[in-house]
């Protein structure tokens, strides 16, 4: 019973502490106290009589309770963060000699393959666009260069008319880090773009003479708050129940890419991916593509 009231008081503290001196908010306290009661609880379940006596063993041994109990990768990593932040406190305040968690590694949190369009979402989007409607040409040429050249927000929002090259087909963008890329840009792509350089822009431009590319109804580069807003209307206006993103259409990009056959190495130079295990990402797309396939087509699936 003492070592258990012992652990009480320094939870107590510890509470006391987070809250007074970390100024952490009243939920996020009680969430801590949460977690740790859980975990203290477990801990005197194994007969620990001190507090200096919990090692990095007894600390694998919860997470792995935790795991058995099919929590939520995300809630794991919560509760170890909790646990590793209270022993972190009390080696802090002399309680104990020695910290358990120092060499232990957060949990890993499985990433999330993230959302993709296939090609008729991404066609009934574009079809969807009222061209007749006062900024039709620019948001079909917004989407459908986002999509076919796997641009950035924040590179469709910089691109420059001194960066477009349109006789050979081809768009200059530049990256994160000013890394500067060519870009192959497709006939409807081009056609799109055309339209709204020819048709739309001179009205836009006449309040601005911003160089940009895509302007606002008063000459303004656009913004990537903006260039959302135009895809979740049209996203909306075309039935489509995903929550997307113009970070979606990149996505799209590059996943069909490889399902078409592209070499990796050919999509990171098109993404501007400087280390190739970002785009390693989409070789998980793809086989989930080629297992659906499979199972859609062959006999013995």
């Amino acid at each position: 019973m003492l070592c258990q009231n012992k652990m009480k008081n320094y939870l107590h503290e510890y509470i006391l502490f987070i809250r007074v001196e970390k100024n952490l908010s009243p939920r996020t306290c009680e969430a801590y106290k949460r977690d740790l009661t859980h975990y203290l609880n477990f801990i005197l379940e194994k007969k620990v009589e001190n507090i200096s006596k919990i090692t990095q063993m007894h600390i694998r041994e919860y997470i792995r309770a935790l795991n058995e109990k099919e929590l939520a990768p995300k809630s794991i990593a919560r509760i170890f963060s909790s646990i590793r932040s209270y022993h972190k406190y009390l080696a802090s305040e002399n309680i104990v000699s020695e910290n358990p968690t120092l060499v232990l590694s957060s949990p890993k949190s499985p990433k999330k393959l993230p959302i993709i369009l296939n090609e008729n979402e991404i066609s009934v989007i574009i079809e969807k666009i009222d061209e007749s409607s006062q900024f039709g040409k620019r948001d079909k040429a917004i989407i459908e260069i986002l999509y076919s050249c796997g641009l950035r927000v924040s590179e469709l929002c910089a691109l420059d008319l001194s960066n477009l090259f349109l006789d050979d087909s081809l768009i200059r963008i530049f990256g994160k880090g000013s890394k500067e890329r060519l870009l192959p840009i497709g006939a409807r792509a081009k056609l799109y773009l055309n339209n709204y350089l020819k048709f739309l822009r001179p009205s836009l431009s006449r309040y601005n003479k911003s160089s940009v590319v895509f302007l606002s109804r008063n000459g303004n580069q656009l913004t990537r708050a903006m260039i959302n807003k135009i895809l979740t209307k049209w996203s909306k206006a075309s039935g489509i129940k995903k929550t997307i993103s113009p970070h979606t259409l990149r996505h799209s990009f590059a996943t069909h890419l490889l399902e078409g056959g592209a070499d990796l190495r050919f999509v990171q130079a098109l993404l501007g991916h400087s280390d190739i295990s970002t785009t390693q990402i989409y070789t998980h797309l793809d086989k989930k593509h080629l297992r659906e396939v499979y199972k859609t087509y062959h006999p013995r699936s």
